[in-house]
């Protein structure tokens, strides 16, 4: 047998305080295999997939272990020395692309600093042969661009194609397709299983998405509180989860094909600095299963195969099974909450316009839930921007509860302003860095709610609780913070305003699918309880059949379907669907659901 292109050996990741991040961590690669590595936010995917480079965050270093590319120590080495090798023989793509591309660059400068830095020849059309790889335009006027001209898949499209210019021996991946659409998503995979295919590039994936992870992976680790608690084979992990851990992750997970009830893992994960003794999943499992809490530390055992599982309780779980499908509400014919009349929304100048919305009309009923899907550039964050007024459209109108609203945020009054609200597909658009997570989600139940400040802090508590976040929590900066922790705390933010229509512009798209559960099943909650109306805004088929009644379809920003949300997963019309529907990430038949 070859020598692994990646082989890592008791890996050990600590802060400063020598608490660890990630402990006794060993894994293997070959040349064109791919790794997923999945867990929820907080269990050290990505400070993994960074120690895979040689590098550790401030605060936190690489304290023991071994990392080798094609031979090559990373871990220990000078930071000189791992830079060279950085780009050309391992490459990284981050989850952020808006914190990860450099603002003051063009894309032309973006990618082209990388061949520059790394390229084995000066190949003018490197470039341009990088941005068609991941179906981005190859033309000046898109190379000139700079990164905030660009729509979020766009983005990460361009940090996907700097990664791979150099044609590197090993391509780690943090979430690469989080903020794109279903058909881009599916080119992007094919494009990296071109190159695991075509050039023997070796891929670590890094997901929260076992569908997308299970469709391109040839092995997958789980982790959990810093350690790997079960490896194998994809096909038999996936059909045949043994952790409790993996099979609640599987449970998690929604799928178009499919439509149920999602289930989250009880309690949230725990932080560094707080895990038990012994087994760290212990208390959830306790609370799942039914099972007693663990007292030592189980090893990594294998079961067989190749599948790997650090569980003293694998032998004897039940059989997965997964809950009935879930119904829609039965809502009775009313005045619409919010109706959209012949939108028009347009950007930039008058010599160099673009129509970004046609002609789109739609109402949304009290406790009802529409979704909107369609390709980046399709339209769907222009709307939620007209919406709550941070875009004026060109023609059209929206009505609120029959009023009609400006087209501006601020020229509409304090009530009308309480009951729109929006999260945002990037927390970091609605949280200030300077603001404590607990004065955030305060601060709109004291300006829109009239709350004092005992009581605005009190229900910062209880939002905190409810987005399965942890109390202290409240005293942390948004820095401090994972992508996916920062995004409940802005949905967190969005519900203390106690609002009657909740705009959620791609908000699960950053979260684990755990975390995604709860924040799906508390939304369920909210619409149930006090009729909160949502203008869900997602590329996620699988969200829109446990979550949507009925689906807007946009294509070049005009209305092309819509319907249930059933029917029209089942059997869409438009082609435009279709290939929505067909591009769509599902996971394989489990052999163990009842």
């Amino acid at each position: 047998m070859t020598a692994p292109l990646l082989r890592v050996e008791g890996l050990r990741v600590e802060l400063d305080s020598g608490a660890p991040i990630v402990e006794d961590l060993s894994l293997e690669l070959q040349a064109g295999e791919v790794l997923g590595l999945v867990g929820e936010s907080g269990c050290g995917k990505t400070t993994t997939a960074l120690a895979l480079l040689g590098f550790a965050r401030a605060g936190a270093a690489i304290s023991a272990g071994t990392v080798e590319v094609d031979g090559k120590p990373l871990a220990g080495r000078g930071e000189a020395a791992i830079r060279a090798l950085r780009g050309r023989l391992v490459s990284y793509v981050a989850q952020d692309p808006g914190l990860a591309l450099n603002p003051a660059l063009r894309v032309e400068g973006v990618v082209g600093d990388m061949v520059r830095t790394h390229g084995k020849t000066r190949d003018g059309g490197a470039v341009a042969r990088a941005l068609a790889s991941v179906h981005l335009p190859t033309d000046r006027s898109f190379a000139r661009r700079y990164p905030h001209q660009l729509s979020g898949g766009q983005q990460q499209r361009v940090a996907i194609a700097t990664a791979l210019v150099c044609e590197p021996r090993l391509v780690v991946l943090d979430e690469p397709t989080t903020g794109l659409d279903v058909v881009t998503q599916a080119r992007i995979l094919e494009e990296i299983d071109r190159l695991r295919r075509e050039r023997g590039v070796a891929v670590v994936y890094v997901s929260h998405d076992l569908a997308v992870v299970g469709s391109l992976a040839d092995r997958i680790a789980v982790m959990y509180a810093g350690r790997v608690v079960e490896e194998g084979p994809a096909a038999a992990l996936l059909a045949r989860p043994r952790h409790p851990y993996t099979r609640g992750l599987l449970a998690s997970v929604p799928d178009p094909g499919r439509p149920r009830r999602l289930e989250s893992i009880p309690g949230v994960a725990v932080g560094v600095g707080e895990r038990p003794e012994g087994c760290a999943f212990a208390p959830r499992c306790l609370q799942r299963t039914g099972e007693r809490a663990l007292s030592e530390t189980p090893p990594l055992e294998d079961v067989g195969g190749g599948h790997r599982v650090r569980c003293f309780e694998w032998a004897r779980t039940p059989p997965l099974t997964l809950r009935e499908p879930a119904t829609s509400l039965q809502l009775e014919p009313e005045r619409p909450l919010l109706a959209v009349e012949g939108l028009r929304a347009e950007h930039g100048a008058r010599h160099d316009l673009v129509v970004a919305v046609r002609d789109v009309s739609f109402s949304v009923a009290s406790g009802e839930c529409l979704a909107i899907v369609g390709e980046s550039g399709s339209g769907k964050t222009t709307i939620a921007r007209c919406i709550v007024g941070l875009h004026s459209p060109a023609a059209g109108r929206v009505v609120l509860g029959g009023a009609a609203l400006a087209a501006r945020a601020a020229r509409r009054s304090r009530e009308e302003r309480r009951r729109l609200q929006i999260v945002f597909q990037n927390p970091n658009d609605s949280l200030n860095p300077r603001h404590r997570v607990g004065d955030a989600i305060a601060r709109p139940a004291r300006i829109l709610r009239d709350l004092s400040t005992r009581e605005a802090a009190a229900e910062a508590s209880r939002l905190l609780e409810r987005v399965r976040l942890p109390a202290r929590v409240a005293e942390r900066y948004p820095g401090e913070l994972s992508g996916g922790e920062r995004q409940r705390v802005a949905i967190a933010r969005a519900l203390a305003a106690q609002p009657d229509l909740v705009v959620c512009d791609e908000i699960t798209s950053a979260l684990d699918v755990s975390v995604q559960a709860a924040v799906l099943e508390l939304l369920a909650e909210l619409r149930a309880e006090l009729r909160l109306a949502l203008l869900f805004i997602t590329h996620d088929l699988g969200v829109v059949a446990s979550i949507g009644d009925r689906v807007l379809v946009l294509e070049d920003g005009a209305v092309c379907d819509d319907g249930p949300v059933r029917a029209l997963l089942r059997n869409p019309e438009h082609e435009y669907t279709r290939r929505l529907v067909e591009a769509a990430p599902r996971l394989p038949r489990l052999t163990e659901v009842a």
